[in-house]
């Protein structure tokens, strides 16, 4: 008998176990958005690599990444004996420690030739991705092994975005003056980067220890899924698909935000040191995003709460077009626009553990490894466009590291800043309001009848 049929749908996950589920986003993040938000800059300014040259490595790294976590979530589907440590959880244990150790190794600076350096970025920021999918695709595949009340997955997602933006808010406060405190950056680049990944790793390994796994199937698989019946149900999926398109543009335009940031208040305000304030005050709005998510679901449902959100982003960023050019007003609209980014990351987690049930319904297949997965590639996919991007528009502007920028390069950090998210959170408003058909209450209904269906089965 399957473990979920003993199980009341409608039980609750314990207040302990949703801290420690955020914990493990937290730690994910110290390691993660290193990458995110200063890897380009340590790229440009430190390691010497041509602005165009460092873009380039996020794009194919990044493509990497995406397959990477394809064939993880597939190797998680087709796992034949599963034992007690659950079906996702050993992942997490295994890599946790080789992702920290990889996380500080992105941020040294050896002494190579320029070609050396190049394929030593490449090296190091593609094995980090290939560990980070082996330890992020079981880590956010797990809500639906945890719980199949939409309520309380609403609420995890909460929690682990939560936990994310925790993670986001330390490190985008606490690792440029970890950096700065040494007179050679390179050594502080290092330093940081260490602080940061230990940390990542204790409250990883604290998630591991603390979360469980409620809704797997421990029978032995009597044969495995085949890849191209795999992702022949992801086809039919059409709420993943949604999901896959708008997160194409959202992750886009979020990360293109934390690459440029550092470059706008450094050249554009002239003042870098308001990146620790700005990052507070907005990331703070986050949390308040993430506070009232539950309470509009609630209300509202998760689309048109969802919705809101990306109106609220494009309304800030492209007001911040025009008005942005101080360090107040600035600030005052990122946390306008990262408040609605919440809405949007936030109910994330919880949409596509909706469409493993849907797909499930749908097709009879369960993959929740490989439905996570092909929804992370679209982000993967878009983490690759957001580090491109803006080193193909720096070099085209005539960015010059350390240096006044001309007017063009200036005009090019700007639009990269506001223009570009803004118009792809228009984009997402208006695919989610038309092509997003999965209401609240389909989804229970369908919910409902895979139960009966597996009542019968018994």
């Amino acid at each position: 008998m399957h473990e979920s049929q003993t199980l009341k749908v409608n039980s609750k996950i314990p207040f302990k176990e949703k801290i420690a589920y955020g914990l493990g986003d937290v730690g994910n993040n110290f390691l993660f958005d290193m990458g995110q938000i200063y890897l380009l800059k340590f790229y440009t300014d430190s390691l010497g690599l041509p602005a165009e040259t460092a873009g380039l490595v996020f794009l194919v790294t990044k493509l990497w990444d995406g397959f990477a976590d394809l064939s993880v979530g597939t190797w998680i589907d087709n796992r034949k004996k599963i034992g007690k440590r659950g079906k996702f959880r050993p992942f997490m244990l295994y890599a946790a420690i080789p992702l920290s150790l990889m996380t500080v190794v992105s941020f040294t600076t050896p002494d190579f030739s320029p070609t050396g350096r190049t394929i030593w970025a490449f090296a190091t920021y593609m094995l980090f991705g290939t560990i980070y999918s082996i330890f992020n695709i079981p880590y956010g595949s797990m809500i639906p092994a945890m719980t199949r009340n939409a309520v309380e997955r609403s609420d995890l997602a909460s929690f682990r975005w939560a936990g994310a933006n925790t993670g986001l808010l330390l490190t985008t406060v606490g690792f440029m003056p970890i950096v700065m405190f040494f007179d050679n950056m390179q050594t502080g680049y290092v330093v940081a980067a260490s602080v940061f990944a230990f940390a990542g790793l204790l409250l990883q390994l604290t998630c591991y220890a603390r979360v469980k796994e409620r809704y797997v199937d421990t029978k032995p698989k009597k044969e495995k899924t085949s890849l191209i019946a795999g992702f022949s149900s992801l086809f039919r999926n059409a709420p993943l698909l949604v999901l896959c398109l708008v997160n194409l543009f959202t992750f886009s335009a979020f990360n293109v935000k934390l690459a440029v940031q550092a470059y706008y208040c450094q050249y554009s305000l002239h003042d870098i040191s308001i990146m620790p304030y700005m990052g507070f005050f907005s990331i703070g709005c986050v949390f308040i995003g993430v506070a009232i998510v539950p309470l509009l679901v609630r209300r509202t449902g998760k689309k048109a709460t969802y919705i809101a959100g990306s109106l609220l982003w494009a309304a800030a960023d492209l007001t911040a077009w025009f008005l942005a050019g101080d360090s107040v007003t600035f600030i005052i609209l990122a946390c306008v626009a990262f408040f609605g980014t919440s809405f949007i990351n936030t109910l994330n987690w919880a949409l596509i553990s909706d469409a493993v049930e849907y797909g499930e319904w749908k097709t009879g297949q369960r993959a929740e490894g490989l439905v996570y997965s092909f929804f992370t590639f679209s982000r993967k996919f878009s983490q690759a466009l957001a580090g491109f991007i803006p080193g193909v528009v720096l070099a085209a502007v005539g960015y010059i590291p350390n240096r006044e920028q001309t007017v063009e390069a200036l005009a090019g950090i700007k639009g990269l800043m506001f223009i570009y998210p803004g118009v792809l959170a228009i984009a997402t408003f208006v695919v989610m309001a038309v092509a997003y058909k999965l209401s609240d209450k389909r989804y229970n209904e369908i919910v409902t009848e895979l139960n009966e269906r597996k009542n019968l089965e018994i």
